[in-house]
């Protein structure tokens, strides 16, 4: 790999497009900063590379770096080529994985992730589900029946958001790598190959630049375990009730969501989105309070 594209790292100073602090399981760093035109040079010279070359620069140069994955085609191979790195840098540290299991899946995803495990023996599987839950059953208990219909930004938030900020907290996650693609359309078409947050994150996407048909055909040729939904029409495989089969010429996420505008969970957007929204719950709970307290106080009168 180019020395071309080593890191920067700084342990003071500003940044004008965000940064991750360094410290991991895996030891000490100094933190590693951003600068925007290392930024953007970082994804000039990685928009080149082949998704193993992508991932090998992560791995030798990101601390703190896990994979988080649904289980879908792109995190499946990710998974394998991370496996086959392991092999031939004894010395590199292993990626962790973070599944986040929304207590919705289809029975296929939850089957997959056991047939992953027995293909992987030596995975490191975080699995994080939403916060005082281990079932559906218990989810409804706690936040009500289909919430997803009655308040869909909860949902995301309970579902999927919480979990992931506390896997990132827990782990001490500073950097990750995603399967996200720019052939799955949407917000997604022009994805970098090197992301940093609002929060200084380091998003990595190493098949940016790869087709469903490059994803399907390393599938084959390495014969990987795959969900049984996309022998079905499926492509894009999230929640069971929010998931629907892919019509011909629709672009691969167009199962996602069916009918709405919607293309992301939310983990991936703006998170001051959910700051936004946390804040407006956080008001409503302060003014119902007030309310409360005020008919006490007509009562009392």
């Amino acid at each position: 790999m180019s020395s071309s594209v080593d890191l920067e790292t700084s342990s003071q100073g500003e940044v004008e497009s965000g940064y991750a602090s360094a410290e991991s399981q895996y030891g000490s760093f100094p933190d590693i900063y951003f600068t925007r035109p290392h930024l953007k040079f970082l994804n000039q010279q990685l928009n080149h590379r082949t998704p193993e070359e992508i991932l090998q620069w992560s791995v030798l140069s990101l601390p703190g770096l896990f994979q988080t994955t649904s289980f879908g085609l792109t995190g499946l191979v990710t998974m394998d080529m991370l496996s086959k790195l392991n092999n031939t840098l004894a010395t590199a540290p292993k990626i962790p994985l973070i599944f986040l299991d929304t207590l919705h899946n289809f029975p296929e995803t939850l089957a997959l992730v056991d047939r992953v495990k027995q293909r992987y023996p030596e995975l490191m599987l975080h699995t994080y589900r939403p916060e005082g839950c281990d079932t559906s059953a218990d989810f409804e208990i706690k936040h009500g029946v289909q919430l997803w219909e009655s308040n869909e930004e909860l949902y995301d938030y309970v579902a999927k958001v919480e979990p992931a900020q506390r896997a990132y907290r827990e782990l001490g996650v500073k950097a990750m790598l995603t399967g996200r693609r720019r052939s799955q359309g949407g917000k997604r078409g022009d994805l970098d190959v090197i992301e940093v947050d609002e929060a200084g994150l380091i998003k990595v996407n190493p098949l940016a630049n790869w087709s469903f048909e490059q994803v399907w055909d390393y599938v084959r040729e390495h014969a990987l375990p795959y969900n049984e939904l996309l022998d079905r029409g499926y492509k894009s495989i999230g929640d069971w009730h929010s998931t629907q089969p892919v019509g011909e010429g629709e672009d691969e996420r167009s199962g996602r969501w069916k009918g709405r505008a919607k293309t992301e969970c939310g983990i991936h957007n703006k998170r001051s989105r959910y700051a936004q929204f946390l804040q407006m719950q956080e008001q409503r709970r302060r003014e119902e309070e007030l309310a409360r307290a005020l008919e006490v106080v007509e009562i009392t009168a």
